[in-house]
């Protein structure tokens, strides 16, 4: 099959062309950074989104049988929104549509909200909505939190225990999310893209932990002594904003940790992916955490290749 898939030199796209090439599958890429180096040489063509240019976008994905969209923002910041993000990908999911594109596979989020007041979590379910009326085969898939090599989430976490005296987690952190593996779901949507019935599925990790036994779990791992501590959700958010001001990052948002204590993160569904968080963490404790990853660089830098914040 010809399968596009949006951002195959970034985190989750990477891992998703790599499972489609094994396959025997050709791949092209849509990016906003096509001075990016492609990890795949040859083998991946890189077109730009063009979401100002519906026409040529979709022009870009004539002859495509499939389409995999990772494309998303964490935050909204001036350089990029979530109301740019649903607006970006309902064009592109048209552009498929007259391209004549067979089948979409779109990346979501466990627990989309069309009447949420967290615009992460309506943008997503609006943009379900916009797939499910399309007209065309598509699968959702609505992962919590990936982890691997290049993650965000796991590493800073690790990051802190290893830099900072105490862990603060926001209230009692008793509140529960399911990671997966992020090769797992690139696995899931290699096998999906080859499917014609429109699915939902929620794919998350064997492993169901609460935020502090997350902490915690890393902690023992890496074979630190710190101490962990419950604080009251404002204060903790002032405290990673303006930790992330000295590492110019944005760390956590107020609407992602309303998100975290609401349980988006969490769902009552048979695991879809297989690798345990524990076993992962500790086959890369050494390396885990040593380096501060930051989300805002990685949104900026259109040139620079995804580092690896853990080894092999």
């Amino acid at each position: 099959m010809n399968i596009a898939v949006t951002g195959a030199f970034g985190y989750s796209g990477q891992y998703i062309a790599r499972r489609l090439l094994d396959r025997g599958h050709r791949v092209m890429t849509l990016t906003n950074s096509l001075q990016r180096e492609n990890p795949f040489g040859e083998r991946v063509a890189a077109h730009p989104f063009n979401f100002d240019q519906p026409d040529r976008l979709a022009q870009s994905l004539r002859g495509v049988d499939a389409l995999i969209n990772t494309y998303w923002v964490r935050f909204n910041h001036r350089l990029f929104t979530y109301e740019q993000a649903v607006s970006n990908t309902k064009v592109l999911f048209n552009a498929g549509k007259q391209a004549g594109v067979r089948r979409i596979v779109h990346i979501s989020i466990t627990n989309p909200d069309i009447n949420s007041n967290l615009p992460y979590f309506r943008g997503k379910a609006e943009l379900e909505l916009a797939l499910q009326s399309l007209g065309i085969s598509h699968c959702i898939l609505r992962p919590t939190v990936l982890f691997g090599r290049e993650d965000i989430l796991i590493n800073n976490i690790a990051w802190a225990l290893r830099h900072l005296p105490i862990f603060g987690v926001f209230g009692s952190g008793e509140y529960r999310l399911q990671p997966i593996y992020v090769d797992d779901l690139a696995e899931l949507a290699a096998q999906k893209v080859m499917r014609n019935e429109n699915e939902v599925i929620d794919a998350i990790g064997p492993d169901t932990f609460t935020y502090r036994g997350l902490v915690e779990t890393i902690r023992k791992a890496l074979g630190l002594n710190r101490a962990i501590i419950s604080v009251p959700p404002e204060l903790g958010y002032w405290g990673c904003r303006v930790l992330g001001a000295i590492l110019g990052d944005v760390i956590i948002t107020r609407e992602e940790i309303h998100g975290l204590m609401e349980e988006r993160l969490y769902v009552q569904s048979p695991p879809a992916g297989k690798t345990r968080l524990v076993e992962w963490i500790g086959a890369h404790k050494d390396s885990l955490g040593r380096h501060y990853a930051s989300e805002l660089a990685r949104r900026t830098d259109r040139v620079g290749r995804y580092q690896s914040n853990a080894e092999e």
